[in-house]
């Protein structure tokens, strides 16, 4: 698919940019949602990403085996929020989530060829030096700490940290069969008409640090409804020229 370039955020959104959203009343401000995403904020009594807790006025980033991190030491890490804060973070910047096909143009397209690359940094198959995968750290690192993996466009963090949000609602390809071994694994949670708001799937790309690498490919989508808090995502902002 070709299209006008949109321009996106070079690195994913750091925890310290959504602390400014949520410090500054933003975040509680019921402008930046959209409807259904703000009933259930409110139904929900949600006042900060579930990846953040408090204790004696100071912010902590949550992470496994339960051990706390002060921001200071996580503020460059990526940050980690439902699909539904990722997209009023967006509207808060006057951007949007990329939708999938924005999102694979940038990680795979190229100013100079209408041709795909395998990966974003081209043909080399994926190595530390291109992200945060296949468990080469137990937590996200700081945003923009693998310029080798950039795309065509210099955009950053396409491959590792977490899995990044995307606008597209969870739907088959023109031409998709199920696998005949697993045909479950995406058929049951495909997007549909009548589908009630909080049901819905949207696609995820990219990775994780605790995806292998042996997933790491162009064609791979996972998925998440938007407001599941206990998974690895993050976003970045996409913007119209």
């Amino acid at each position: 698919m070709r299209f006008d370039w949109f321009g996106s955020d070079r690195t994913h959104v750091c925890t310290f940019s959504y602390i400014q959203f949520v410090s500054s009343g933003a975040y509680d401000d019921a402008s930046h949602w959209v409807e259904g995403d703000w009933k259930w904020k409110e139904k929900a009594d949600v006042k900060h990403p579930q990846s953040w807790c408090f204790r004696d006025g100071q912010v902590f980033v949550c992470t496994l085996f339960g051990i706390d991190i002060p921001l200071v030491l996580a503020s460059t890490w990526p940050v980690c929020v439902t699909w539904a804060e990722a997209c009023a973070y967006a509207r808060w910047k006057g951007g949007h989530l990329p939708s999938e096909a924005e999102w694979c143009h940038a990680a795979y397209g190229s100013p100079s060829s209408d041709d795909d690359r395998p990966y974003p940094w081209g043909s080399e198959m994926p190595t530390t030096e291109h992200g945060n995968f296949n468990w080469k750290s137990w937590s996200p690192m700081p945003v923009g700490s693998h310029p080798k993996g950039s795309s065509a466009w210099g955009v950053e963090d396409l491959i590792g940290d977490g899995w990044e949000w995307t606008g597209t609602p969870f739907d088959a390809y023109d031409g998709f069969e199920a696998m005949d071994n697993y045909p479950g694994y995406s058929v049951d949670f495909f997007a549909t008409d009548d589908e009630v708001y909080l049901e819905k799937h949207y696609v995820m790309k990219g990775a994780s640090f605790a995806t292998s690498s042996h997933l790491i490919r162009r064609s791979f989508r996972n998925f998440y409804q938007a407001y599941y808090p206990y998974m690895f995502a993050t976003f970045r902002v996409a913007y119209c020229n």
